[in-house]
């Protein structure tokens, strides 16, 4: 790949990201207000560290009108009436304590949680086949909860695939907190990716993605979750049937105090699938896992962080 062609992807991956509507609002609280914990949280300890995350929690409550503003429409939708204060308070609240929790899983402070695991089975199964699947998430509850899996377990490889702005920011945090902690990810958006996705489902590896968000200038698929037109990009289950693995999807759900409930479920498997029958396959799996995100989101509804115009964003690009 020449500098010239490098270039040219970057500019095509910056231009599209330009076009989204999320990232204006993308975590700007959640690295900022990692480095500012790590420091006191591996100090004072979680108990005590935890206090400072209500005032944080109370800052963003009051400060950000628009996030307020979204958080107020998807609690509507997930609790099927209009959300209290304290509703509204509870999700930031949440999106804070995982991100504070970050500090100790990364460090390997395991013992500190309570981690409940639904779905082992079928990864035990997965796994001794000796063929990797992808993991397809959302932004919801906690990655690295189900990242620490793979680091408690011997044998078990967890990578990650991220476009390389994210992955950049995820690296330099992770160096402050553990500089031992060396991620494995994969940089979307260059030409390799999908070689090196292939070549770690064939040595084993589970392959995390998000599927719930799209860069806005990429195929899209319409999909209903909580009653309401959404768009969630076809390019990860696309790639899926490509590579013909097994797609499940993932959630680390925060569930109050120290107790977090990872969640794995079959959405698809396209191992068997036909080039003849893939589009109809990537549709159908596109669906269901909105439906699957649709159940947790009503389940768990404080875990769901997407802060900011998920149903009402429509992409200006053909559908797929």
């Amino acid at each position: 790949m020449t500098s010239k062609s490098a270039n040219l992807v970057d500019e095509r991956n910056k231009a599209a990201a330009e076009t989204a509507d999320w990232i204006r609002y993308r975590e700007r609280g959640s690295i900022a207000l990692l480095r500012i914990m790590a420091f006191i949280s591996l100090r004072l300890g979680r108990t005590l560290s935890r206090i400072p995350l209500y005032g944080i929690a109370i800052y963003f409550f009051v400060f950000a009108p628009s996030a307020r503003r979204h958080s107020r429409h998807y609690l509507r939708l997930a609790l099927g009436h209009a959300p209290r204060a304290r509703d509204r308070f509870r999700q930031i609240l949440s999106f804070a304590t995982t991100i504070h929790d970050r500090v100790y899983l990364i460090n390997e402070q395991f013992p500190l949680f309570n981690i409940t695991l639904e779905g082992a089975a079928l990864m035990h199964a997965q796994s001794a086949s000796g063929r990797g699947a992808l993991l397809m998430g959302a932004h919801m509850g906690s990655f690295e909860v189900i990242h620490s899996l793979g680091r408690r377990e011997h044998g078990l490889q967890v990578a990650m695939a991220m476009y390389q702005e994210n992955a950049r920011k995820i690296n330099a945090t992770l160096a402050a907190i553990n500089p031992r902690l060396v991620p494995d990810i994969i940089y979307l958006g260059r030409i390799d990716a999908m070689l090196n996705i292939a070549e770690r489902l064939g040595r084993g590896a589970f392959i995390g993605v998000l599927g719930d968000r799209t860069l806005g200038s990429e195929p899209v698929q319409a999909v209903t979750i909580l009653g309401e037109r959404a768009y969630l990009p076809t390019g990860p289950m696309r790639a899926a049937a490509i590579l013909r693995c097994p797609v499940f999807f993932m959630a680390g759900l925060y569930r109050g105090r120290n107790n977090y409930h990872v969640v794995f479920e079959r959405v698809a498997d396209f191992s068997a699938t036909p080039a003849s029958a893939r589009n109809v396959a990537v549709h159908s799996a596109i669906e269901r896992y909105a439906a699957v995100l649709d159940q947790y989101c009503r389940s768990d509804p404080y875990n769901w962080f997407n802060f900011f115009d998920f149903w009402h964003t429509q992409p200006e690009v053909p559908r797929a």
